[in-house]
């Protein structure tokens, strides 16, 4: 069975399309799964994202959703002649810039927590708000290590900023359960 480090000698896919320029949320939409996929643009309209099977399955899906837009698109299987270090530098500079967001984002999740504990606010219904954004941080960071093929370096301060995150997620819990009046 082949696994993601297999792919990486696979080469690159290129998406190379053109979509009418109304309505312009056309446009939006293929820009979001693009970056969704975690593609990069090598310029206008022309996307590349490591050869992998699951990835030429999104790819081939975003290029019929194109067609169906009354755009055109061509989805290519190519390997890089020069210039390669600099298209993995791009794809692995995407990645790290998608792991600061999440450490961003979990500081604020750190200060949110912090905020309830300084104005003594324990309850059940905060814990649980609490809890579903924690589980979007995580579900997010799981997204991106799985777009993640070469490794980037930004990944570490990622799971560090989470396990942060889970840390006092935890200590709230456990003094919110600990607040819990007694029934009689």
């Amino acid at each position: 069975m082949p696994t993601p480090q297999d792919d990486l000698n696979a080469g690159w896919l290129l998406l190379v399309y053109r979509i009418p320029s109304e309505p312009t949320r056309l446009r939006s939409a293929v820009w979001r799964r693009l970056k969704g996929l975690g593609a990069i643009y090598l310029q206008n309209s022309a996307a590349a994202l490591p050869a992998s099977t699951s990835a030429e399955r999104a790819l081939r899906r975003l290029r019929h959703e194109i067609l169906e837009m009354s755009g055109s698109a061509v989805l290519l299987s190519c390997s890089v002649l020069q210039g390669e270090a600099e298209i993995r530098a791009a794809f692995e500079a995407a990645r790290d810039d998608e792991y600061e967001e999440i450490v961003d984002k979990c500081q604020d999740f750190l200060a949110g927590i912090e905020k309830e504990f300084a104005a003594r606010h324990f309850s059940f219904a905060e814990l649980e708000e609490n809890e579903v954004d924690h589980a979007k941080l995580v579900n997010w960071l799981a997204k991106v290590e799985e777009r993640d093929v070469f490794g980037s370096p930004g990944r570490a301060a990622a799971v560090e900023a989470l396990a942060k995150c889970a840390e006092a997620l935890e200590s709230y819990a456990a003094r919110v359960y600990a607040e819990e009046p007694e029934l009689q």
